[in-house]
């Protein structure tokens, strides 16, 4: 009952954030599944007007992607929750008490919801182009083969541990402290362009299922779960251990206030 109690405390004072969250991760996936068809389908004049390298056309779907990030990591509204949009970066930050147990239900399922949303949404609105190979429903899947889940997998776990080794790093830096968002921006940026042929470049478990729930595909998604949640969560935990090892001068980021 008290913890209960904490929940809907938690859910009367700090709804906003969590409406964020879930805005948040449905202007990703909406983003990203529009730039997929718009850079990647052979019917878009603008794939055909950069040629048949799917490398250059990842660069454009890495851009929108990348510059979202960038402008909601910025925008009043991230600010307010502190954009994390996904729910293995909530777990990460919970790890390390930045964020407390309610928030963090709530945002993990409000960060889900949103995705569901946005998935269910693409799937009938870009119904027509969205079922291309080169696009999938916007699905994350990894390479075909014996092995693909593995080297999916691995894939997975090296980039969501470098995604937040650099949000951490960046918001523990006086110096980059005010550039954490763009970094996170170019970061996942390079990593559509360099990563996504190996696993779909998910790091991301709320943006799998949501694609992966509306497009009835979802036999491998345990990876995209266990990947991003694994990689960040001991991320998280190392860093912290790092920090205490070290003690640096520098005070600790201001997190949005989300606790109760």
């Amino acid at each position: 009952m008290a913890f209960a109690a904490q929940l809907f405390q938690a859910l009367r004072h700090n709804w906003r954030h969590y409406m964020v969250e879930a805005a948040g991760i449905m202007a990703f996936l909406t983003v990203s599944s529009v730039a997929s068809v718009v850079f990647h389908h052979p019917d878009s004049a603008l794939a055909r007007a950069l040629g048949p390298s799917a490398w250059v056309q990842r660069i454009g779907v890495g851009l929108a992607v990348g510059l979202l990030i960038v402008a909601m990591a910025y925008s009043p509204w991230g600010k307010r929750s502190g954009a994390h949009f996904n729910p293995a970066v909530t777990l990460g930050f919970w790890q390390l008490g930045h964020i407390g147990t309610a928030d963090a239900l709530w945002y993990v399922l409000a960060q889900f919801s949103g995705a569901l949303l946005a998935g269910f949404g693409m799937f009938w609105l870009l119904k027509p182009w969205f079922a291309h190979p080169e696009i999938h429903y916007n699905t994350t899947r990894p390479t075909e083969g014996a092995h693909g889940w593995a080297l999916a997998l691995g894939a997975e776990l090296l980039i969501s541990a470098g995604l937040m080794l650099v949000l951490l790093w960046s918001l523990h830096s006086a110096r980059f402290k005010q550039w954490a968002g763009a970094l996170v921006g170019f970061t996942l940026a390079l990593f559509v362009v360099v990563e996504s042929p190996l696993s779909g470049m998910s790091l991301n478990p709320a943006r799998s299922l949501g694609a992966a729930v509306a497009a009835g595909s979802g036999s491998e998604l345990w990876l995209y779960f266990l990947g991003p949640l694994l990689a960040m969560w001991t991320t998280a935990e190392l860093y912290r251990r790092y920090r205490e090892r070290h003690r640096p001068s520098e005070r600790p980021p201001q997190y949005p206030d989300t606790s109760n």
